[in-house]
């Protein structure tokens, strides 16, 4: 029997999901342009030439300037930038130069509600059920970004692992303290000895070093005992995608795919069944 109280918990956070789900669209397509910003910044000191600085430059991070078409530069209007439903109205499509507008950004705020809605219906409007929202938002905009540049910022790896050990600490998961300290441990030196051992053999680099973060926040929020499930689950997606696309002919130059995202996907399957149901599903 649905429970009224559980479905107003769910709607509450489910709006409150779209509404984040829209910021989420901002931090994925500025902070890697931010971070780009910052390394040409911190090359120009080191080089000992001063980065150019025009006058009056409008400061640009997640916050300012306000969102714009990218085809004509028309400034977004607050009713235009309703989560999802503004998106239906204009029909997909700027309401100033008509040019079409990617369905990812709608596709964000309804999953991102979606995960925050679930959350709600699981725990109610308490702090574990804030705490695993924030994990979801976290993971969905690691995932969008390593996808679209290869990058996961530690400006969102390294807060989500230490937001995980604390939730372990003052028990607002039902991670145990021990248990997400060594997950954070075995999840890092675990990719950390596999990007090694690569490299040693062949000369390349596997994986980045986000990867390594992001495991360990992984383990931090679930615990050690779940790093084999999620590390297989993650193998398993990237492998069919990768097959996929390489069948399709998708794959971008290099004929790589960057992992962070079947990790990202791996931790959101673990939030929603749980991790030894990985092993259950793919038979062990």
């Amino acid at each position: 029997m649905i429970s009224a109280a559980s479905l107003l918990d769910a709607s509450v956070l489910g709006v409150l999901g779209l509404l984040i789900g829209s910021f989420l669209n901002v931090v994925i397509h500025r902070l890697p342009k931010m971070m780009e910003m910052r390394w040409a910044a911190e090359c120009a000191e080191l080089q000992g030439t001063a980065p150019l600085e025009e006058a009056g430059k409008t400061p640009f991070n997640l916050m300012v300037p306000r969102s714009r078409c990218p085809h004509c530069s028309h400034q977004i209007r607050w009713f235009e930038n309703i989560p999802v439903a503004s998106y239906l109205v204009l029909g997909g499509k700027c309401s100033h130069c008509r040019a079409p507008i990617s369905p990812r950004y709608p596709l964000i705020e309804l999953v991102n509600g979606a995960f925050f809605a679930w959350c709600g219906w699981t725990w109610g409007l308490d702090g574990t059920a804030l705490a695993w929202c924030g994990f979801a938002a976290a993971i969905l905009t690691l995932a969008w970004i390593d996808w679209d540049t290869t990058l996961l910022p530690d400006d969102i790896t390294l807060p989500l692992l230490w937001a995980g050990l604390c939730a372990a600490a003052t028990r607002i998961t039902e991670t145990p303290l021990p248990d997400a300290l060594w997950g954070a441990v075995a999840g890092y030196l675990s990719l950390w000895l596999v990007y090694w051992g690569f490299k040693l053999a062949t000369g390349k680099e596997g994986m980045g070093y986000g990867d390594f973060k992001l495991f360990a926040a992984l383990g931090a929020w679930f615990g050690w005992q779940a790093l084999i499930p999620i590390i297989l689950m993650a193998s398993l997606i990237g492998a069919v995608i990768g097959i996929g696309m390489k069948v399709f002919a998708q794959l971008r130059e290099g004929g790589y795919l960057p992992f962070g995202p079947f990790l990202a996907l791996a931790g959101l399957t673990s939030l929603l069944f749980g991790p030894q149901s990985i092993l259950a599903v793919i038979g062990l």
